[in-house]
């Protein structure tokens, strides 16, 4: 583990002591013990071996948190606060854990065995506070307020701790690693050639696109510098947004590529040939989709294309406001079935033409991502400090694992804006995509 070290006093290994005391705690919580959990006082519980890794509990405090909080939330801020850490391989690690993240039970269940914990330990005093990288945003769900908050806590993380994370492609979202031996930054660009493809950018020069939530503006570049577009990308993140302007500027396409501050709800009286949304859908919602979907048809000119490039999963998924990622990472994101995703389009006047997973793909990106954030540890702490770096080092590595066990999956949907006797200018086949 390469977090920042902490001194706690260790005592010798004991038989019984606070593992004791927290066992029915921790198994009602968690269900059967696949992995070591050592504390503070040297006891332990789980197996004797220490594969796949040891998880430590540092400290009182996280003991008191999890009393407080007796589900996943009272773990996660205790992971933040760094009052729990682990040790051995994160993904194998997160792996193991996975059938007891399946079986965490309700609070309520728990509570019997919290409080006898909380007694003897002598935890009934006041709660700690939360750790301070906790989001609580405020105003009404999907609103435009409060998406820009919801935005601002996840992407205005600050630019430098984002480009030692994703390295010089500086594009959040899944790449396309179409030969096994490509580079994260050429994967990233056969991503981008892909989507430019679909989209029909490589058929005339001049075609005006879009590229809603275009992050640090990599996909307009490449569109602009590949196929001569004219992008406009919009973006709600202040700090993504001067950064991307710096990086049009730099590669000398201020006059292809203009990027705004700008809600894709605002955009009005404007006119595209293609669409690209890459990574965005995440933060639309559900009860949004619908509004999201017609205003992106209503920006097209006849036979425009939409490129919606978004992580799914089946049934759908709406974070709940006690998980870790909603808390920490992605507050208020939801996760809608592909199906449904179809479905809206279809209402909002598109012909979808194609579907495709790039699941797989998605995990081995993450596995780049955490890489990045391990290789320059120290530098990212310095700059967001320990509790980021560790939700980040956390969520992408849990997120991996979610693509490769196919919990969750990623989809791009290409939908066609038909025209006159439903024209469409499609290709005959597939054939016209594949990349050079």
């Amino acid at each position: 583990m390469t977090t920042t070290e902490r001194s706690y006093e260790r005592l010798e290994p004991a038989r019984s002591g606070v593992a004791d005391t927290l066992r029915p705690l921790l198994e009602g919580l968690l269900g059967t013990l696949t992995v070591r959990i050592e504390f503070w006082d040297g006891s332990a519980v789980g197996p004797d071996v220490s594969e796949p890794g040891t998880i430590h509990v540092r400290s009182l405090d996280a003991i008191r948190r999890v009393v407080w909080s007796p589900n996943e939330l009272g773990l996660s801020r205790a992971f933040v606060a760094g009052d729990i850490d682990f040790d051995g391989d994160v993904f194998t690690l997160i792996q193991a854990l996975r059938p007891a993240g399946k079986a965490m039970r309700a609070g309520l269940k728990v509570a019997p065995a919290a409080l006898t914990a909380a007694r003897e330990l002598g935890l009934l005093s006041r709660p700690l506070p939360p750790p301070p990288e906790e989001a609580h945003p405020k105003g009404w769900r999907h609103s435009k307020g409060r998406d820009a908050q919801a935005i601002s806590h996840h992407y205005d993380v600050g630019n430098d701790f984002y480009a030692l994370v994703l390295g010089p492609a500086m594009t959040y979202s899944c790449a396309r690693f179409s030969r096994p031996d490509l580079t994260l930054a050429e994967a990233q660009a056969s991503k981008h050639e892909l989507i430019c493809r679909k989209l029909g950018l490589h058929q005339r020069t001049e075609m005006r696109l879009l590229d809603v939530g275009c992050g640090w503006g990599s996909m307009a570049m490449h569109a602009a510098a590949n196929h001569g577009a004219h992008v406009v990308g919009v973006t709600i993140s202040r700090e993504q947004a001067e950064r991307a302007r710096q990086r049009v500027a730099e590669a000398g396409l201020e006059d292809r590529v203009e990027i705004r501050l700008q809600d894709y709800r605002d955009l009005q009286g404007e006119r595209f040939d293609a669409i690209s949304s890459i990574g965005m859908f995440e933060h639309v919602g559900q009860a949004r989709m619908s509004q999201y979907f017609t205003t992106l048809h209503d920006l097209l000119h006849p036979t425009g294309r939409l490129l919606n490039h978004a992580i799914s999963s089946v049934g759908g998924s709406k974070l709940g406001t006690r998980t870790f990622v909603y808390r920490y990472v992605f507050p208020d994101g939801e996760l809608i079935d592909v199906g449904n995703v179809i479905h809206a389009m279809q209402d909002a006047g598109f012909e979808v033409r194609d579907v495709e997973s790039l699941r797989e793909h998605y995990a081995t990106t993450l596995r780049h991502w955490v890489a990045n954030l391990e290789e320059h540890w120290d530098e990212a702490v310095a700059l967001v400090g320990d509790g980021r770096a560790r939700i980040w080092r956390l969520y992408m590595a849990a997120s991996a694992v979610g693509f490769e066990d196919g919990g969750i999956s990623l989809h791009q949907v290409l939908g066609v804006r038909n025209g006159h006797d439903g024209h469409s200018a499609m290709p005959p086949t597939r054939d016209d995509w594949v990349t050079p």
